[in-house]
C-alpha cells in the first residue's frame, strides 16, 4: 500500500496497512532545513513545490499541503534590489515598497513607510469581493488584486493562469505515491485577514448584517478556488479557519459567522466532486467540536491539546470516531520543539495507541511543526508510526 491509498482510507475511516502520517510544517522550517534559498521558497512556485518534496521525503510524510498559491513567473521584472543581511532578506520593489524575507520565518510586504496596508470597514462594500489571499506577493490589497497588477480580474476568470503552478508541479511529482492537499481561506479568516483582526472582531459587533454580507461573497470566492483546485486532482482540501477557536469567537458567533459559510462550500465542491475536504482550527476548539461537525465535514484537523489548546484525543475519540477522521494533537511546542527525545516518543506512542483504533486517525503534530524543531524529533514519528501505528 503506498502513501496515497493510505490516506486516502484514514479519510475515509478505514484501516489501512498502518496509521498514515502528514504533519504541517511551517513556513521558516522549510526555509531552515530544506536547502533552499527562502526567496526561492516564497517567490516561485518551483522553489515551494521542491521544498514540500524534499521534507516530505526527508520525514517520510505520507502527504504534504500546498498551502501557498502558485507565483507569477515574472515577479523578478518588479524587483529593483535584494539586501542580504544575517537575519535574511529584504526585496525592494520598483514601486517603492519592500518585503521582508526572514531567514526563519514567514515574509510579510510593506509600504514604503514601514506599515501594512488594511482598508477600514467603512472603505469595504461587500460587492467588491470574491476572495483574499493572505499570502499573495503583495499582501492585502483593496478591492483585491493579484501580485503587481493594477486591475481587478473579473470574477469569472479571478486566479491568475499560475495560481495552481505549484499544485501541479508537486502532483507531477507524486506520481499517484502520496497524497496532495490543497488550501482555500475560509470566509472567515478571509474576512479577519482583510480587514486585520481586531477591527474585524469589531465588525461583527458593530454591523452584523454588512459583515455577513461580506463573508456571503468571501464564501463564493473559496467555493470558485477551491473547485478549480479539485479539477488539478488533489486528493483532498483542507478550508484554514484557524481563528475559529474560543480563543477568538463564542460558541454563538461561530455558529453565526462561520458555520453557514463553511457549510455552503463544503457542499458545493462536493456537488461536482467527490474528495475529502477537511478543517483546520487552531487552539481552543474542544467546545464546538459538534459545531464543526454541522459544516459537513470529513475531518478535524490541529485538535491543539492543552495548554495550547482544549482538545484529550481520548475525548474527542469518543465525539469523532466514525463520524470525521482526525488529524493531530502532538504539541508541536512543548513536545517536538523540546530537546527531549525520551519525552517525544512515549507521547507519540501514547497517541498513536489512543488514536489509532478503528481507523480515521492521521499522526500529525497539532498546528505546524516550529522552525527550530529538531529534525530527528520528526524523524521519530515514522519510527514509531511503524513500531506502534499498525492494523493487524
Amino acid at each position: 500500500m503506498n502513501s496515497r491509498e493510505r490516506m486516502n482510507k484514514a479519510m475515509h475511516l478505514q484501516t489501512a496497512d498502518r496509521v498514515p502520517l502528514m504533519c504541517q510544517l511551517s513556513i521558516g522550517h522549510y526555509f531552515l532545513h530544506s536547502g533552499i534559498d527562502p526567496i526561492d521558497i516564497w517567490f516561485t512556485s518551483e522553489g515551494f513545490a521542491e521544498a514540500l518534496v524534499r521534507l516530505k521525503n526527508k520525514y517520510s510524510f505520507d502527504g504534504v499541503l500546498v498551502n501557498l498559491p502558485g507565483r507569477d513567473p515574472d515577479y523578478k521584472n518588479y524587483i529593483a534590489k535584494i539586501e542580504k543581511n544575517d537575519d535574511g532578506s529584504i526585496v525592494r520593489w520598483k514601486n517603492g515598497n519592500y518585503t521582508v524575507v526572514p531567514k526563519d520565518d514567514n515574509p510579510h510586504y510593506y509600504q514604503n513607510d514601514g506599515s501594512r496596508y488594511f482598508p477600514s470597514f467603512d472603505q469595504i462594500n461587500p460587492d467588491e469581493l470574491f476572495y483574499v489571499e493572505p499570502w499573495d506577493l503583495t499582501d492585502i490589497t483593496y478591492p483585491f488584486t493579484w501580485g503587481f497588477e493594477n486591475e481587478v480580474r473579473p470574477f469569472d476568470n479571478f486566479f491568475p493562469d499560475y495560481h495552481h503552478d505549484t499544485i501541479k508541479k508537486v502532483l507531477e511529482r507524486s506520481k499517484g505515491e502520496f497524497s496532495v492537499h490543497s488550501e482555500v481561506f475560509s470566509p472567515w479568516s478571509q474576512f479577519l485577514e482583510l480587514l486585520n483582526y481586531e477591527y474585524a472582531l469589531m465588525a461583527i459587533m458593530d454591523d452584523p448584517v454588512k459583515s455577513k454580507a461580506c463573508l456571503e461573497r468571501l464564501t463564493l470566492g473559496a467555493i470558485a478556488l477551491g473547485k478549480e483546485q479539485a479539477k488539478c486532482g488533489v486528493d483532498a482540501i483542507l478550508i484554514s479557519s484557524a481563528f475559529a477557536g474560543a480563543g477568538l469567537i463564542s460558541r454563538e458567533h461561530y455558529q453565526e459567522f462561520v458555520l453557514p459559510y463553511e457549510r455552503k462550500i463544503i457542499e458545493e465542491i462536493q456537488k461536482d466532486f467527490n474528495i475529502p475536504v477537511y478543517t483546520h482550527t487552531c487552539g481552543s476548539i474542544g467546545d464546538r467540536l459538534d459545531l464543526m461537525m454541522e459544516t459537513g465535514t470529513n475531518g478535524i484537523d490541529t485538535l491543539d491539546p492543552p495548554p495550547l489548546g482544549t482538545v484529550e484525543l481520548e475525548e474527542a475519540k469518543k465525539i469523532l470516531d466514525g463520524k470525521v477522521f482526525i488529524k493531530g494533537n502532538i504539541d508541536p511546542v512543548n513536545t517536538l520543539l523540546q530537546p527531549d527525545e525520551e519525552k517525544v516518543r512515549k507521547d507519540i506512542e501514547w497517541r498513536l495507541k489512543t488514536g489509532k483504533p478503528h481507523g480515521g486517525y492521521i499522526l500529525s503534530s497539532a498546528c505546524s511543526i516550529a522552525p527550530y524543531t529538531p529534525p530527528r524529533n520528526i524523524e521519530i514519528l515514522i519510527e514509531l508510526t511503524e513500531k506502534y501505528g499498525k492494523y493487524e
